[in-house]
């Protein structure tokens, strides 16, 4: 059983390392995601290399890469009978988000935000929770015209919709993990934001 969730959380790593938006920006534009926009490989910075088609794309795998792991964490873990299926899927889903954040492929160096990782993780472990930070995130989006301020609202919507649904504390831990994580990541947007400089997503 060790070694099981061991080969798991180191293929969620890999997994969640691969590099989406950077592979598919170089493919289809021949442009580096790292040298332009923002910087960030994601679907957003995606989006303005290479137009809605490759950030939808990015978007996607970006959110399978999160929640392909989790599946399987939480479907290997019922064959035991150690009540311990939120440990699995939980450990499983920071491995998933820490190779997106960390990439191996790129000297765990410039790495996404995990704001779509994060996402696909939550539609398994939790897809109530992951609906109404959607819907803030939408809400956000729509008002701010940023995406980064939604990013920001779902990441601490997520926590606080998880206590309200009572989930078990190793659920809750890995949840405010990673949404720390996400926040931290986006310091510089925060700068941005404040300043009022951060890009938009349709001019007014």
């Amino acid at each position: 059983m060790t070694m099981t969730i061991i080969y798991l959380c180191i293929f969620a790593y890999l997994t969640g390392a691969i590099p989406f938006g950077l592979v598919f920006a170089k493919i289809f534009t021949a442009q580096d995601l790292r040298k332009i926009g923002s910087g960030n490989i994601g679907a957003t910075n995606a989006k303005r290399a290479g137009g809605w088609r490759l950030g939808l794309a990015t978007l996607a795998c970006d959110v399978l890469k999160g929640a392909i792991p989790v599946l399987i964490a939480a479907s290997v873990s019922q064959e035991y009978e150690n009540g311990l299926k939120e440990i699995w899927m939980a450990l499983t889903a920071i491995s998933a988000f820490s190779g997106h954040l960390f990439p191996v492929y790129l000297k765990f160096k410039t790495g996404g935000k995990g704001v779509a990782t994060a996402a696909g993780c939550f539609a398994v472990i939790s897809p109530i929770s992951l609906a109404i930070s959607l819907v803030a995130f939408i809400i956000t989006v729509v008002i701010s015209n940023r995406v980064s301020a939604g990013s920001l609202a779902a990441a601490a919507t997520l926590p606080i919709s998880l206590l309200w649904l009572h989930q078990p504390p190793v659920i809750i831990g890995c949840t405010l993990f990673i949404s720390l994580a996400i926040i931290t990541r986006h310091k510089d947007n925060i700068k941005r934001l404040l300043a009022g400089t951060e890009p938009t997503i349709r001019k007014k």
